[in-house]
Order: C-alpha cells, then structure tokens, then sequence
C-alpha cells in the first residue's frame, strides 16, 4: 500500500526547481503585533537548512508557521505565502491533517505517547491518517525504527512502553513517527536542547543521514551545530520593535565565513547573543 493512497491522492503541486518549501514575504501576527516579519528563502530539496539566531528572533515561529501550527493560537495570523512544490499551503484545499503528514514535525522535547508500546508510536501518525493494512503498519515501522537508527535497540521490545526509552530513544522515536508516513520535509525545533552530549551527537549524525531521504529545516541555539550539520542557514534578529527579521539567508559556509551583514559574523562568534 502506498501511503499516498490514504491522503486521497492530494498532490501539492509540481516544483519546477530545487526548492521544496519556498517563503515569500512571510510575516507571523499575534494579536495584530509582528512577531516575524518579511521571511523570504528557499528550502532545497535533500538538504539541511537551520533557523539561526537569538532567543526572541522569531526562529520557532518561522518554523511552526511552516505546517500551520499557529492556527492553533486564538489571534495568529501568518500573511505571505509559504509554497510546498509551488502549493500555497495556506489557500490550498488539502486538509490540514494530510499537510502535517507532508510536512512533519519533531518538537524540543520528546513527545511520545508514554503509555502506547514503542511500535503504537512508530505507526501512530499512520493509524491517524486511515492505514489500517497490519503488514504495511509493521513494513513502515521497521522502516522508519531504521531510518531513526533505533531498530537494532529496540526490535526485542516493540511492545514496551515508550516512556522506557531513555531521552535520545525517545527523541528518535519521535523522528521515527515523523518518518513513518514519509513527510516531504521534517521541521526540528531544537530537537538535541534537552538531551546529554552524547544523544545530541547521536541525533546530529542521524541528521546527516536523513536529508537522504527527506528535506529538513531545523531550530537550533548551538552555532558548532549549525555549522556541522546544516547546508544552508536563515539568521534571524529582532528589530528595534521587537520584530523578527530575516537579516540573510546563504549556505552554511558563507554564513560561518563571508557573511554579507556584520551582525551576522557577530553572531556565529559569539560577540552578542
């Protein structure tokens, strides 16, 4: 069975370029006060773009914007446009829950459903979306445990709960729940801020792996990791009104090494922040 087949075979749109998610002059309001303004880049397929930038600058509302989070927050408007493969996901017909499933979600902390077995939350995000097939549920678990790097850990104890796992288990559980309904892009709001240096790493090199098989965006304070894992960086600042402001967006290099704005070299040294 084809995953697609349970999203009723909605497409978003032809891309006719490298560019998975685009966002054109994006602005996120609460209560009519900007708390981003004016967001323009693009998200290249198969690469790993990280949201850059001091607490307060808009990065995790930027990202939550981009599989329209914010509708969930009485007084949130997000204006501009936000293009999966050339689809405005905000004027589009597809159901909100199918374009969560394009475009998925791993959050700061880990979120597994405590009490559901290890395998319940792998499929999870399958069950939700209508697949029933029991050998296409178990096909996807594996495949998405795998992806995850978890498998080997945890194939003797499907069945246990999640809440058994330790903190990095978990958070790749999460990314395995993500996984398992094969999103186009997968957001990461600083998915390694809660964990030890050695999860964090663990997490790190499944980044790398990942972006083979999904384009990533990810929220991140960490500068070395920035630097280690992304290939593209959006660096973010607030304004003197307190306004989020997209400052530059380029590849990781010249972020780290030839920025085109001072504040930005500032930054990735250290200087403020």
């Amino acid at each position: 069975m084809d995953t697609a087949e349970t999203r009723d075979n909605v497409t978003l749109g032809e891309g006719s370029s490298d560019a998975v998610l685009s966002l054109r002059d994006v602005s996120v309001l609460f209560n009519n006060k900007a708390a981003v303004r004016n967001a323009t880049f693009d998200v290249q397929a198969n690469k790993v773009t990280s949201l850059i930038g001091p607490s307060g600058s808009g990065k995790t509302t930027l990202l939550r914007a981009m599989n329209r989070l914010h509708e969930l927050t009485p007084g949130a408007t997000v204006t501009g446009q936000i293009l999966l493969e050339g689809e405005d996901l905000y004027r589009t017909s597809v159901p909100i829950t199918v374009l969560r499933s394009r475009i998925g979600m791993v959050f700061q902390r880990p979120n597994p459903f405590p009490t559901m077995s290890i395998y319940d939350n792998a499929v999870a995000g399958l069950r939700f979306i209508g697949v029933k097939d029991k050998d296409f549920l178990e096909e996807s678990a594996h495949k998405a445990l795998s992806e995850a790097a978890l498998w080997d850990s945890v194939k003797d104890r499907l069945k246990a709960p999640a809440a058994t796992l330790s903190g990095g288990e978990q958070q790749r559980l999460c990314i395995a729940r993500a996984m398992a309904v094969e999103p186009e892009v997968l957001l990461m709001d600083e998915p390694t801020a809660s964990l030890d240096p050695v999860a964090t790493k663990q997490i790190e090199e499944l980044v790398t792996v990942l972006k083979q098989f999904v384009t990533i965006v990810i929220v991140t304070h960490n500068m070395q990791q920035a630097n280690r894992v992304s290939d593209n960086c959006a660096f973010l600042l607030m304004a003197e009104d307190r306004t989020g402001e997209l400052i530059e967006f380029d590849t990781t290099e010249k972020i780290f090494n030839d920025p085109k704005d001072s504040r930005t070299l500032d930054y990735t040294l250290g200087r403020f922040g």
